[in-house]
Parts: C-alpha cells; structure tokens; sequence
C-alpha cells in the first residue's frame, strides 16, 4: 500500500558535487550543490541550480564570468564538502580555510579545485528562474580527471567513489557496487 508524504524537492540518488567560479576581483569560490544533473548527450551539458533566497557568492560569481567548473568529490572529502556548503564566500576564502588549492580550468576562466579527482569546465549556455532556485545549464568543454581514478580510458565511478546527497535527511552517502551493465540487464524483456 502505497501513502502520500510530505512534498519535497528529491532525487535518487543525488550527487554531492562543487560548483567553482572567479568572482569580480578574480578570487575563487566555490559552493557545493545538490541540484545537479546531466541535462544533454549534444553538446553534452550539466544543470546546476543554486538557491537565489539566500546570499551565494558563486552564483554572483558564475552569473558575471558566465563559465564555471563543477567538481565531483570522492567520500574521502566529506568534510570540507559540507563546509563549501554551510559557509558563504561573503564571509570566508572557503578553499584556503580548508587548504584547498586550485588552477584556472585549461577551456574557461573558472577555477579546477585540484583536490577533486574529476572536474568538468561548462561555459554558461542557459539562466532560467526556478522558484527559490537560478537554473544554470552549462555546455561541458573539457573534462579534467586523476589518472588514479581512470581505467581503460575511461572515469571508473567505483575508483572515484563520488559522494550522493540525500535532501530529505541531510545525510551524505557513499555508493554502493556495480549491480549490472546499463543498458544489458533490460534486454531479457526485449525477445
């Protein structure tokens, strides 16, 4: 028997990932972010959306570069993770109180958080109000990735071990195994 519960924003499971940009002065920031989402194959693209209710720094930030970079932390980062998240860039240089060091992105003026195994730079490509959120597609035009997280070429999720948020209980996760093979497990049905 299914039952009806309190409406809230969800999706499962979804990534804890970081969202940097230079502000006006060229300063980094960054933020992290539980609204994310791949959003197109062509050009591929990511949407992120970041709370406009309150004061974000890297919103501002992102909104006058029009270029960013959104990290995806491994479990190992949890911590300095959440602080990007419970800290505004108005009040602290996030990154340096937790002896974060960064580059600028090798395709956009948004600055690559070395600690974060994998990275992607987008360029702003669309800004749409949400509600209490300002969506934010961005066209990926590099991907940045350790070479300890990579096998036959290829980003290995279980080598990055990326955090997952759950915004229901604000609770961070790990994942879990490989269960199947995407797009094989369905195919008994096809016959």
């Amino acid at each position: 028997m299914k039952v009806n519960v309190k409406n809230h924003t969800m999706m499962y499971p979804a990534p804890a990932v970081v969202a940097s940009a230079y502000d006006e002065e060229g300063n980094a920031d960054a933020c992290t972010l539980a609204f994310a989402t791949m959003c197109s194959h062509h050009p591929p693209a990511v949407m992120i959306a970041i709370n406009t209710t309150l004061k974000r720094k890297t919103l501002k930030s992102i909104l006058h570069s029009g270029e960013f970079c959104l990290a995806y932390p491994s479990a190992e980062h949890v911590a300095e993770v959440d602080y990007l998240g419970i800290e505004s860039g108005y009040n602290a240089d996030k990154l340096a109180k937790i002896a974060f060091t960064h580059q600028k992105g090798e395709k956009v003026n948004a600055p690559i958080i070395n600690e974060f195994k994998v990275s992607v730079e987008c360029k702003v490509m669309h800004i749409a109000e949400v509600g209490s959120h300002t969506q934010i597609t961005g066209e990926i035009v590099n991907v940045q990735a350790d070479e300890d997280v990579i096998t036959d070429g290829k980003i290995d999720f279980l080598k990055l071990d990326p955090l997952a948020y759950d915004d229901i209980t604000h609770s961070y996760y790990k994942t879990g195994e490989r269960i199947s093979k995407a797009f094989k497990a369905g195919l008994k049905y096809k016959k």
